[in-house]
Protein backbone atom coordinates (compact mmCIF):
# COMPACT_ATOMS: atom_id res chain seq x y z
CA UNK A 1 0.00 0.00 0.00
CA UNK A 2 0.95 3.24 -0.72
CA UNK A 3 0.73 6.60 1.45
CA UNK A 4 -0.08 9.82 0.18
CA UNK A 5 1.86 12.48 1.64
CA UNK A 6 -1.21 14.05 3.59
CA UNK A 7 -2.25 10.42 5.33
CA UNK A 8 -0.70 7.89 7.15
CA UNK A 9 -1.82 4.33 8.77
CA UNK A 10 0.59 3.73 11.35
CA UNK A 11 0.14 -0.22 13.23
CA UNK A 12 1.48 -0.41 16.51
CA UNK A 13 3.68 -3.42 17.47
CA UNK A 14 2.89 -3.67 21.03
CA UNK A 15 5.07 -7.20 21.68
CA UNK A 16 6.73 -9.63 23.72
CA UNK A 17 10.52 -10.33 22.50
CA UNK A 18 12.73 -12.74 23.61
CA UNK A 19 16.02 -11.95 24.75
CA UNK A 20 18.44 -13.88 22.13
CA UNK A 21 15.96 -15.63 20.21
CA UNK A 22 16.47 -13.31 16.85
CA UNK A 23 14.90 -16.12 14.86
CA UNK A 24 11.94 -16.05 17.00
CA UNK A 25 11.77 -12.60 17.65
CA UNK A 26 12.25 -12.10 13.26
CA UNK A 27 8.92 -14.40 13.30
CA UNK A 28 6.73 -12.58 15.06
CA UNK A 29 8.04 -9.25 13.41
CA UNK A 30 7.05 -10.52 10.11
CA UNK A 31 3.23 -12.39 11.55
CA UNK A 32 3.02 -8.93 13.07
CA UNK A 33 3.55 -7.12 9.61
CA UNK A 34 1.09 -9.39 7.85
CA UNK A 35 -1.20 -8.91 10.19
CA UNK A 36 -0.71 -4.74 9.94
CA UNK A 37 -0.88 -5.14 6.04
CA UNK A 38 -4.31 -6.69 6.56
CA UNK A 39 -5.52 -4.21 8.61
CA UNK A 40 -4.19 -1.66 5.30
CA UNK A 41 -1.00 0.04 7.13
CA UNK A 42 1.68 1.75 5.56
CA UNK A 43 3.98 1.58 8.18
CA UNK A 44 4.64 -0.89 11.07
CA UNK A 45 6.10 0.79 14.26
CA UNK A 46 8.41 -2.27 16.67
CA UNK A 47 9.92 -1.31 19.98
CA UNK A 48 13.61 -1.09 20.55
CA UNK A 49 16.05 -3.66 19.85
CA UNK A 50 12.91 -5.77 19.14
CA UNK A 51 15.09 -8.28 17.47
CA UNK A 52 17.63 -9.36 19.49
CA UNK A 53 15.43 -8.51 22.29
CA UNK A 54 16.04 -6.12 25.30
CA UNK A 55 17.98 -5.52 27.48
CA UNK A 56 20.44 -7.89 25.56
CA UNK A 57 23.13 -6.61 28.19
CA UNK A 58 26.15 -8.42 27.32
CA UNK A 59 25.50 -10.33 24.75
CA UNK A 60 25.47 -7.28 22.19
CA UNK A 61 29.72 -7.79 23.27
CA UNK A 62 29.82 -11.27 20.92
CA UNK A 63 30.43 -10.83 17.04
CA UNK A 64 28.34 -13.78 16.08
CA UNK A 65 25.23 -12.31 18.32
CA UNK A 66 25.48 -8.97 16.25
CA UNK A 67 25.94 -10.77 13.00
CA UNK A 68 22.96 -12.95 13.56
CA UNK A 69 20.95 -9.33 14.29
CA UNK A 70 21.97 -7.88 11.47
CA UNK A 71 21.13 -11.04 9.08
CA UNK A 72 17.63 -10.76 10.83
CA UNK A 73 16.96 -6.98 9.90
CA UNK A 74 18.63 -8.51 5.80
CA UNK A 75 16.07 -10.50 5.82
CA UNK A 76 12.69 -8.76 7.20
CA UNK A 77 13.89 -5.56 5.02
CA UNK A 78 13.37 -8.02 2.18
CA UNK A 79 10.05 -9.02 3.44
CA UNK A 80 9.43 -5.46 2.36
CA UNK A 81 10.12 -5.30 -1.19
CA UNK A 82 6.50 -6.43 -1.75
CA UNK A 83 5.04 -3.05 -1.56
CA UNK A 84 3.72 -3.99 1.86
CA UNK A 85 4.04 -2.01 5.21
CA UNK A 86 7.31 -0.39 5.68
CA UNK A 87 8.74 -0.98 9.20
CA UNK A 88 10.33 0.89 12.19
CA UNK A 89 12.40 -1.53 14.14
CA UNK A 90 15.16 -1.71 16.66
CA UNK A 91 18.14 -3.59 16.45
CA UNK A 92 21.94 -3.67 17.78
CA UNK A 93 23.82 -2.22 14.82
CA UNK A 94 27.76 -2.08 14.92
CA UNK A 95 30.50 -1.38 12.76
CA UNK A 96 34.20 -0.09 12.77
CA UNK A 97 33.71 2.79 15.26
CA UNK A 98 31.74 0.33 17.93
CA UNK A 99 28.24 -0.77 18.45
CA UNK A 100 25.03 1.53 18.61
CA UNK A 101 21.39 0.70 19.85
CA UNK A 102 19.93 1.43 16.39
CA UNK A 103 16.58 1.69 14.57
CA UNK A 104 16.14 1.00 11.29
CA UNK A 105 13.31 1.71 8.89
CA UNK A 106 13.39 -0.59 6.18
CA UNK A 107 11.11 -0.08 2.69
CA UNK A 108 11.02 -1.61 -0.79
CA UNK A 109 12.74 -4.28 -0.02
CA UNK A 110 15.76 -2.95 2.00
CA UNK A 111 17.51 -0.98 4.44
CA UNK A 112 16.60 2.67 3.85
CA UNK A 113 17.74 4.09 6.80
CA UNK A 114 19.09 3.60 10.51
CA UNK A 115 19.64 5.70 13.49
CA UNK A 116 21.41 5.39 16.44
CA UNK A 117 20.02 5.86 20.47
CA UNK A 118 21.87 9.23 21.33
CA UNK A 119 21.44 9.24 25.27
CA UNK A 120 22.46 6.25 26.99
CA UNK A 121 21.08 5.79 30.44
CA UNK A 122 23.73 4.60 33.18
CA UNK A 123 21.13 4.49 36.07
CA UNK A 124 18.77 2.18 37.73
CA UNK A 125 17.98 -0.92 35.96
CA UNK A 126 20.09 0.58 32.76
CA UNK A 127 23.65 0.11 31.98
CA UNK A 128 23.65 0.79 28.68
CA UNK A 129 27.11 2.72 28.49
CA UNK A 130 28.91 -0.51 29.41
CA UNK A 131 28.23 -1.76 25.84
CA UNK A 132 27.14 0.69 23.44
CA UNK A 133 28.56 3.75 21.98
CA UNK A 134 25.95 7.23 21.84
CA UNK A 135 25.19 8.15 17.96
CA UNK A 136 25.41 10.97 16.94
CA UNK A 137 22.51 13.70 16.81
CA UNK A 138 20.01 12.51 14.70
CA UNK A 139 18.08 13.77 11.85
CA UNK A 140 14.51 12.91 10.53
CA UNK A 141 14.46 9.85 7.92
CA UNK A 142 12.26 10.34 4.68
CA UNK A 143 9.00 7.54 4.62
CA UNK A 144 7.14 8.03 1.67
CA UNK A 145 7.68 11.76 1.46
CA UNK A 146 6.90 12.00 5.34
CA UNK A 147 9.58 13.09 7.12
CA UNK A 148 9.78 11.21 10.60
CA UNK A 149 12.06 11.63 14.22
CA UNK A 150 13.05 8.45 15.23
CA UNK A 151 14.91 9.37 18.91
CA UNK A 152 14.87 6.13 21.32
CA UNK A 153 13.44 5.61 24.53
CA UNK A 154 15.83 7.64 26.56
CA UNK A 155 16.22 10.43 23.60
CA UNK A 156 12.74 11.80 25.11
CA UNK A 157 13.72 11.38 28.55
CA UNK A 158 17.27 13.54 28.75
CA UNK A 159 18.54 16.67 28.25
CA UNK A 160 19.91 16.67 25.33
CA UNK A 161 17.35 17.99 23.24
CA UNK A 162 17.02 14.91 20.32
CA UNK A 163 13.64 15.96 19.73
CA UNK A 164 14.28 19.73 19.62
CA UNK A 165 17.03 19.02 17.23
CA UNK A 166 14.88 16.74 15.18
CA UNK A 167 12.05 19.75 14.85
CA UNK A 168 14.64 21.87 13.78
CA UNK A 169 15.79 19.61 11.34
CA UNK A 170 12.82 19.25 9.38
CA UNK A 171 10.94 16.37 11.17
CA UNK A 172 7.48 16.20 10.73
CA UNK A 173 6.63 13.40 13.14
CA UNK A 174 8.68 11.43 16.20
CA UNK A 175 8.12 8.35 16.22
CA UNK A 176 9.85 6.29 19.19
CA UNK A 177 11.11 2.92 19.98
CA UNK A 178 10.77 2.32 23.86
CA UNK A 179 12.02 -0.61 26.30
CA UNK A 180 10.61 1.05 28.83
CA UNK A 181 9.69 -1.21 31.98
CA UNK A 182 7.16 -1.16 34.79
CA UNK A 183 7.32 0.38 37.97
CA UNK A 184 4.10 1.74 39.80
CA UNK A 185 2.94 5.17 38.65
CA UNK A 186 5.38 5.00 35.09
CA UNK A 187 2.61 5.23 32.57
CA UNK A 188 1.83 9.02 34.13
CA UNK A 189 5.60 10.01 33.91
CA UNK A 190 5.95 8.27 30.44
CA UNK A 191 3.31 10.87 29.58
CA UNK A 192 4.50 13.58 31.13
CA UNK A 193 8.07 13.17 29.69
CA UNK A 194 5.85 12.76 26.14
CA UNK A 195 4.02 15.97 26.39
CA UNK A 196 6.86 18.21 27.35
CA UNK A 197 8.53 16.85 23.66
CA UNK A 198 5.41 17.80 22.16
CA UNK A 199 5.63 21.21 23.86
CA UNK A 200 9.39 21.89 22.63
CA UNK A 201 8.85 20.33 19.28
CA UNK A 202 5.22 21.25 18.41
CA UNK A 203 5.45 17.70 17.33
CA UNK A 204 2.80 14.96 17.51
CA UNK A 205 4.82 11.67 19.27
CA UNK A 206 4.28 8.27 18.82
CA UNK A 207 5.23 6.26 21.71
CA UNK A 208 5.42 2.02 21.26
CA UNK A 209 6.42 0.17 24.41
CA UNK A 210 7.46 -2.91 24.53
CA UNK A 211 5.40 -5.85 26.83
CA UNK A 212 6.66 -8.68 28.37
CA UNK A 213 8.99 -9.59 31.07
CA UNK A 214 12.54 -10.46 31.06
CA UNK A 215 14.07 -11.60 34.25
CA UNK A 216 13.77 -9.11 37.30
CA UNK A 217 12.31 -6.32 34.61
CA UNK A 218 8.93 -6.56 33.40
CA UNK A 219 8.00 -4.21 30.28
CA UNK A 220 4.03 -2.84 30.61
CA UNK A 221 3.49 -1.91 27.12
CA UNK A 222 0.75 1.20 27.26
CA UNK A 223 1.58 2.29 24.08
CA UNK A 224 0.37 5.67 23.24
CA UNK A 225 0.96 8.91 21.56
CA UNK A 226 0.09 12.89 21.53
CA UNK A 227 -0.95 15.04 19.77
CA UNK A 228 0.49 18.25 18.53
CA UNK A 229 -2.30 20.37 20.50
CA UNK A 230 -1.23 17.84 24.24
CA UNK A 231 -3.90 15.63 23.84
CA UNK A 232 -4.18 12.07 24.22
CA UNK A 233 -4.32 10.40 20.29
CA UNK A 234 -4.13 6.91 21.40
CA UNK A 235 -3.86 4.93 24.44
CA UNK A 236 -2.98 0.66 24.07
CA UNK A 237 -3.04 -1.04 27.30
CA UNK A 238 -0.55 -2.39 29.72
CA UNK A 239 0.30 -6.60 29.55
CA UNK A 240 -1.09 -7.72 26.69
CA UNK A 241 0.79 -7.94 23.18
CA UNK A 242 -0.80 -6.34 20.55
CA UNK A 243 -1.06 -4.42 17.00
CA UNK A 244 -3.03 -1.79 16.49
CA UNK A 245 -3.62 0.20 13.76
CA UNK A 246 -4.00 4.38 14.09
CA UNK A 247 -4.85 6.50 11.31
CA UNK A 248 -2.91 10.02 10.97
CA UNK A 249 -3.77 13.30 8.48
CA UNK A 250 -1.52 16.24 8.08
CA UNK A 251 -2.71 19.40 8.65
CA UNK A 252 -2.35 23.28 9.34
CA UNK A 253 -1.38 21.76 13.51
CA UNK A 254 1.16 19.15 11.54
CA UNK A 255 0.25 15.23 11.89
CA UNK A 256 -2.75 14.29 14.09
CA UNK A 257 -3.99 10.57 14.83
CA UNK A 258 -8.00 10.54 13.31
CA UNK A 259 -8.57 7.18 14.55
CA UNK A 260 -7.26 5.03 16.99
CA UNK A 261 -8.26 2.98 20.42
CA UNK A 262 -8.27 4.80 24.17
CA UNK A 263 -7.64 1.72 26.47
CA UNK A 264 -8.72 1.75 29.55
CA UNK A 265 -5.83 1.16 32.12
CA UNK A 266 -5.60 -0.83 34.76
CA UNK A 267 -5.53 0.45 38.23
CA UNK A 268 -2.40 0.57 40.78
CA UNK A 269 -3.29 -2.28 42.67
CA UNK A 270 -4.09 -4.11 39.26
CA UNK A 271 -0.94 -3.23 37.24
CA UNK A 272 1.33 -4.43 40.90
CA UNK A 273 -0.52 -8.20 40.41
CA UNK A 274 -0.38 -7.95 36.74
CA UNK A 275 3.04 -6.85 36.83
CA UNK A 276 3.94 -9.79 39.34
CA UNK A 277 1.91 -12.28 37.07
CA UNK A 278 3.37 -11.70 33.72
CA UNK A 279 6.66 -11.73 35.26
CA UNK A 280 6.49 -15.19 36.65
CA UNK A 281 4.95 -16.45 33.73
CA UNK A 282 7.71 -15.39 31.35
CA UNK A 283 10.17 -16.17 33.26
CA UNK A 284 9.24 -19.52 33.79
CA UNK A 285 7.93 -19.88 29.79
CA UNK A 286 10.86 -18.29 28.66
CA UNK A 287 13.14 -20.60 30.47
CA UNK A 288 11.73 -23.50 29.22
CA UNK A 289 10.08 -24.73 32.95
CA UNK A 290 6.91 -26.83 32.33
CA UNK A 291 5.88 -26.77 35.82
CA UNK A 292 6.73 -25.20 39.28
CA UNK A 293 6.71 -25.93 42.95
CA UNK A 294 6.29 -24.12 46.18
CA UNK A 295 6.06 -24.42 49.86
CA UNK A 296 2.43 -23.58 50.76
CA UNK A 297 2.91 -22.62 54.89
CA UNK A 298 -0.48 -21.48 55.67
CA UNK A 299 1.19 -17.56 55.39
CA UNK A 300 -0.13 -14.71 53.34
CA UNK A 301 3.28 -14.88 51.32
CA UNK A 302 3.39 -18.47 50.41
CA UNK A 303 -0.42 -17.82 49.38
CA UNK A 304 -0.09 -15.35 47.30
CA UNK A 305 2.69 -16.66 45.40
CA UNK A 306 0.42 -19.89 45.11
CA UNK A 307 -2.25 -17.44 43.23
CA UNK A 308 0.26 -15.69 41.15
CA UNK A 309 1.68 -18.84 40.21
CA UNK A 310 -1.95 -20.48 39.21
CA UNK A 311 -3.61 -16.89 37.97
CA UNK A 312 0.31 -16.51 35.40
CA UNK A 313 0.16 -20.97 34.64
CA UNK A 314 -2.64 -22.42 35.13
CA UNK A 315 -3.38 -24.82 38.09
CA UNK A 316 -2.21 -27.76 36.34
CA UNK A 317 1.40 -26.29 35.93
CA UNK A 318 1.52 -25.95 39.67
CA UNK A 319 2.30 -28.06 42.77
CA UNK A 320 2.23 -26.88 46.26
CA UNK A 321 3.65 -28.35 49.44
CA UNK A 322 2.90 -28.36 53.01
CA UNK A 323 6.01 -29.22 55.18
CA UNK A 324 4.89 -29.47 58.67
CA UNK A 325 6.91 -29.84 61.83
CA UNK A 326 6.23 -29.60 65.34
CA UNK A 327 5.29 -26.10 65.72
CA UNK A 328 3.20 -25.58 62.71
CA UNK A 329 0.13 -24.94 64.04
CA UNK A 330 -3.14 -26.86 63.09
CA UNK A 331 -4.51 -23.71 61.39
CA UNK A 332 -1.88 -23.46 59.39
CA UNK A 333 -2.52 -27.03 58.24
CA UNK A 334 -6.04 -26.37 57.54
CA UNK A 335 -4.86 -22.93 55.69
CA UNK A 336 -2.60 -24.32 53.06
CA UNK A 337 -5.50 -26.93 52.34
CA UNK A 338 -8.05 -24.57 52.01
CA UNK A 339 -5.76 -22.54 49.97
CA UNK A 340 -4.58 -25.05 47.27
CA UNK A 341 -8.13 -26.42 46.68
CA UNK A 342 -9.59 -22.95 46.58
CA UNK A 343 -7.04 -22.72 43.42
CA UNK A 344 -7.47 -26.47 42.32
CA UNK A 345 -3.97 -26.90 42.60
CA UNK A 346 -1.96 -29.35 43.69
CA UNK A 347 -1.61 -30.20 47.02
CA UNK A 348 1.48 -32.60 49.46
CA UNK A 349 2.03 -32.53 52.70
CA UNK A 350 5.67 -34.16 53.31
CA UNK A 351 6.48 -33.86 57.02
CA UNK A 352 10.17 -32.74 58.10
CA UNK A 353 10.27 -34.50 61.62
CA UNK A 354 12.49 -36.90 60.53
CA UNK A 355 14.96 -35.22 58.60
CA UNK A 356 15.12 -32.67 60.99
CA UNK A 357 15.64 -34.51 63.86
CA UNK A 358 18.59 -35.98 61.70
CA UNK A 359 20.66 -33.19 61.50
CA UNK A 360 19.93 -32.12 65.15
CA UNK A 361 21.70 -35.86 66.04
CA UNK A 362 24.06 -35.22 63.69
CA UNK A 363 25.26 -32.11 65.49
CA UNK A 364 24.09 -32.67 68.80
CA UNK A 365 27.78 -33.84 69.97
CA UNK A 366 28.98 -30.72 68.35
CA UNK A 367 26.46 -29.05 69.83
CA UNK A 368 26.57 -29.89 73.25
CA UNK A 369 26.34 -27.59 76.00
CA UNK A 370 24.69 -24.67 73.44
CA UNK A 371 21.44 -23.33 74.07
CA UNK A 372 18.92 -23.87 71.37
CA UNK A 373 18.21 -20.80 69.26
CA UNK A 374 18.48 -19.37 65.86
CA UNK A 375 20.27 -22.12 64.75
CA UNK A 376 17.86 -24.46 65.61
CA UNK A 377 15.08 -22.27 63.81
CA UNK A 378 16.84 -21.95 60.75
CA UNK A 379 17.72 -25.95 60.32
CA UNK A 380 14.02 -26.16 59.84
CA UNK A 381 13.59 -23.59 57.19
CA UNK A 382 16.71 -25.14 55.52
CA UNK A 383 15.48 -28.92 55.47
CA UNK A 384 12.06 -27.18 54.11
CA UNK A 385 14.11 -25.75 51.18
CA UNK A 386 16.59 -29.01 50.73
CA UNK A 387 12.62 -31.10 50.25
CA UNK A 388 11.71 -28.20 47.83
CA UNK A 389 15.00 -28.66 45.69
CA UNK A 390 14.99 -32.18 45.85
CA UNK A 391 11.11 -31.89 43.71
CA UNK A 392 11.89 -30.00 41.56
CA UNK A 393 15.28 -32.09 40.76
CA UNK A 394 13.32 -35.08 40.66
CA UNK A 395 10.37 -33.75 38.56
CA UNK A 396 11.87 -30.47 37.05
CA UNK A 397 9.66 -28.09 38.47
CA UNK A 398 11.10 -24.71 39.43
CA UNK A 399 10.65 -23.20 43.01
CA UNK A 400 9.29 -20.42 43.62
CA UNK A 401 10.60 -18.52 46.90
CA UNK A 402 8.52 -16.28 48.66
CA UNK A 403 10.41 -13.85 50.23
CA UNK A 404 8.87 -10.54 50.82
CA UNK A 405 10.51 -7.42 50.22
CA UNK A 406 9.93 -6.57 54.07
CA UNK A 407 12.02 -10.11 54.98
CA UNK A 408 14.54 -9.03 52.31
CA UNK A 409 15.28 -6.03 54.31
CA UNK A 410 16.10 -7.18 57.31
CA UNK A 411 17.52 -10.39 56.67
CA UNK A 412 14.20 -12.12 58.11
CA UNK A 413 15.21 -14.97 55.16
CA UNK A 414 16.89 -18.18 55.89
CA UNK A 415 19.76 -18.36 53.70
CA UNK A 416 19.42 -22.35 51.51
CA UNK A 417 16.27 -22.53 53.51
CA UNK A 418 13.11 -20.15 52.32
CA UNK A 419 15.62 -18.27 50.21
CA UNK A 420 15.63 -21.48 47.84
CA UNK A 421 14.58 -20.81 44.42
CA UNK A 422 14.55 -19.92 40.94
CA UNK A 423 12.22 -17.10 41.13
CA UNK A 424 10.45 -14.56 43.47
CA UNK A 425 7.24 -12.62 42.02
CA UNK A 426 6.74 -10.85 45.31
CA UNK A 427 10.52 -9.57 45.95
CA UNK A 428 9.99 -5.94 45.49
CA UNK A 429 6.03 -6.28 47.62
CA UNK A 430 6.46 -5.09 51.12
CA UNK A 431 4.65 -7.19 53.60
CA UNK A 432 1.79 -4.65 54.25
CA UNK A 433 1.34 -4.43 49.99
CA UNK A 434 1.27 -7.92 50.15
CA UNK A 435 -1.71 -8.43 52.52
CA UNK A 436 -3.29 -5.09 50.64
CA UNK A 437 -2.73 -6.99 47.03
CA UNK A 438 -4.12 -10.39 48.66
CA UNK A 439 -7.52 -8.70 49.20
CA UNK A 440 -7.26 -7.34 46.40
CA UNK A 441 -6.77 -10.42 44.12
CA UNK A 442 -10.01 -12.46 46.25
CA UNK A 443 -12.08 -9.01 45.26
CA UNK A 444 -11.08 -9.17 41.80
CA UNK A 445 -10.16 -11.79 38.82
CA UNK A 446 -7.05 -9.85 36.84
CA UNK A 447 -7.22 -9.78 32.80
CA UNK A 448 -4.92 -12.45 31.99
CA UNK A 449 -5.63 -14.53 34.63
CA UNK A 450 -5.61 -19.02 34.55
CA UNK A 451 -6.56 -19.02 37.79
CA UNK A 452 -10.44 -19.27 39.50
CA UNK A 453 -12.29 -15.66 40.36
CA UNK A 454 -13.41 -15.29 44.06
CA UNK A 455 -11.85 -15.66 46.97
CA UNK A 456 -8.44 -17.43 46.56
CA UNK A 457 -6.93 -17.02 49.91
CA UNK A 458 -8.42 -17.87 52.27
CA UNK A 459 -9.94 -14.57 55.19
CA UNK A 460 -7.94 -16.57 57.96
CA UNK A 461 -4.51 -16.20 56.20
CA UNK A 462 -4.88 -12.35 55.70
CA UNK A 463 -6.70 -11.77 59.13
CA UNK A 464 -3.98 -14.08 61.42
CA UNK A 465 -0.96 -12.52 62.78
CA UNK A 466 1.90 -13.71 60.54
CA UNK A 467 4.75 -16.16 62.17
CA UNK A 468 7.30 -18.35 60.37
CA UNK A 469 6.42 -21.05 63.18
CA UNK A 470 10.25 -21.86 63.55
CA UNK A 471 9.40 -21.89 67.68
CA UNK A 472 6.62 -21.62 69.99
CA UNK A 473 3.96 -19.58 69.99
CA UNK A 474 6.15 -17.13 67.44
CA UNK A 475 5.00 -14.29 65.91
CA UNK A 476 7.14 -11.89 63.53
CA UNK A 477 6.47 -8.86 66.25
CA UNK A 478 8.19 -10.44 68.82
CA UNK A 479 11.57 -9.06 67.36
CA UNK A 480 10.32 -6.61 64.07
CA UNK A 481 7.97 -3.53 64.91
CA UNK A 482 4.21 -3.75 62.90
CA UNK A 483 4.80 -3.57 59.10
CA UNK A 484 3.16 -0.80 58.89
CA UNK A 485 5.67 1.11 60.73
CA UNK A 486 8.60 -1.17 59.53
CA UNK A 487 7.68 -0.73 56.05
CA UNK A 488 7.65 2.99 55.90
CA UNK A 489 11.16 3.31 56.98
CA UNK A 490 12.27 0.65 54.69
CA UNK A 491 10.80 2.36 51.78
CA UNK A 492 11.91 5.80 53.44
CA UNK A 493 15.81 4.13 53.29
CA UNK A 494 15.26 2.07 49.84
CA UNK A 495 13.49 4.22 48.05
CA UNK A 496 13.50 7.74 49.36
CA UNK A 497 17.47 7.32 50.16
CA UNK A 498 16.48 9.65 53.26
CA UNK A 499 18.93 10.24 55.98
CA UNK A 500 17.88 9.05 59.77
CA UNK A 501 17.19 12.22 61.25
CA UNK A 502 14.64 13.10 58.45
CA UNK A 503 13.16 9.43 59.07
CA UNK A 504 13.16 10.48 63.07
CA UNK A 505 11.26 13.33 61.90
CA UNK A 506 8.62 11.70 60.15
CA UNK A 507 7.62 10.30 63.53
CA UNK A 508 9.67 7.22 64.16
CA UNK A 509 11.83 6.26 67.58
CA UNK A 510 15.38 7.29 66.70
CA UNK A 511 16.61 3.75 68.24
CA UNK A 512 14.32 1.96 66.26
CA UNK A 513 15.65 3.93 62.58
CA UNK A 514 19.12 3.12 63.48
CA UNK A 515 18.63 -0.59 64.04
CA UNK A 516 16.55 -1.11 60.71
CA UNK A 517 18.98 0.42 59.21
CA UNK A 518 21.71 -1.61 60.80
CA UNK A 519 19.76 -4.65 59.73
CA UNK A 520 18.99 -3.55 56.43
CA UNK A 521 23.28 -3.26 55.48
CA UNK A 522 23.77 -6.42 57.40
CA UNK A 523 21.39 -8.33 55.07
CA UNK A 524 23.28 -7.25 51.78
CA UNK A 525 25.18 -10.58 51.81
CA UNK A 526 22.18 -12.85 51.65
CA UNK A 527 20.33 -10.40 49.11
CA UNK A 528 23.21 -10.97 46.90
CA UNK A 529 22.92 -15.00 46.79
CA UNK A 530 19.02 -14.19 46.26
CA UNK A 531 16.35 -15.36 43.69
CA UNK A 532 15.95 -12.38 40.85
CA UNK A 533 12.01 -11.32 41.43
CA UNK A 534 9.73 -8.72 39.52
CA UNK A 535 10.36 -5.23 39.69
CA UNK A 536 7.31 -3.01 40.97
CA UNK A 537 8.72 0.46 43.02
CA UNK A 538 10.92 2.22 41.42
CA UNK A 539 14.12 1.16 43.19
CA UNK A 540 14.56 -2.71 43.55
CA UNK A 541 16.99 -5.15 45.46
CA UNK A 542 19.30 -5.91 42.33
CA UNK A 543 19.16 -3.95 39.71
CA UNK A 544 19.01 -0.61 40.72
CA UNK A 545 20.57 -0.82 44.36
CA UNK A 546 24.06 -1.83 44.19
CA UNK A 547 25.48 -1.49 47.48
CA UNK A 548 28.74 -3.12 49.36
CA UNK A 549 28.13 -6.20 51.25
CA UNK A 550 31.18 -5.08 53.15
CA UNK A 551 30.11 -1.83 54.77
CA UNK A 552 30.75 -0.12 57.97
CA UNK A 553 28.80 2.97 57.50
CA UNK A 554 25.97 4.37 59.78
CA UNK A 555 24.65 7.09 59.44
CA UNK A 556 24.43 8.89 63.31
CA UNK A 557 23.91 12.49 61.71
Amino acid sequence: MTASTDTLSIAIAQLNPTVGDIAGNLEKARRARREAAEQGADLVVFTELFLSGYPPEDLVLKPAFLAASARALEALADDTGDGGPGVVIGYPRFDAHGRYNAVALLDGGRVAATRDKVDLPNYGEFDEKRVFQPGAMPGPVDFRGVRIGLPVCEDIWGDLDVCETLAESGAELLIVPNGSPYYRGKMDVRQQVAIRQVIESGLALVYANQVGGQDELVFDGGSFAINPDKTLAFQLGQFDETVVLTRWERSVEGWVCRSGPIEALPQPQEADYRACMLGLRDYVNKNGFKQVVLGLSGGIDSAICAALAVDALGAERVRTVMMPYRYTAKTSLSDAEACARALACRYDIVPIAEPVEGFLAALDQMFEGTEEGVTEENLQSRTRGTILMAISNKFGSMVVTTGNKSEMSVGYATLYGDMNGGFNPIKDLYKSEVYSLSRWRNANRPAGAMGPAGVVIPESIIDKAPSAELRENQTDQDSLPDYDVLDDILECLVEGEMSTEAIVARGHEEALVHRIEHLLYIAEYKRRQSAPGVKITRKNFGRDRRYPITNRFRDRG
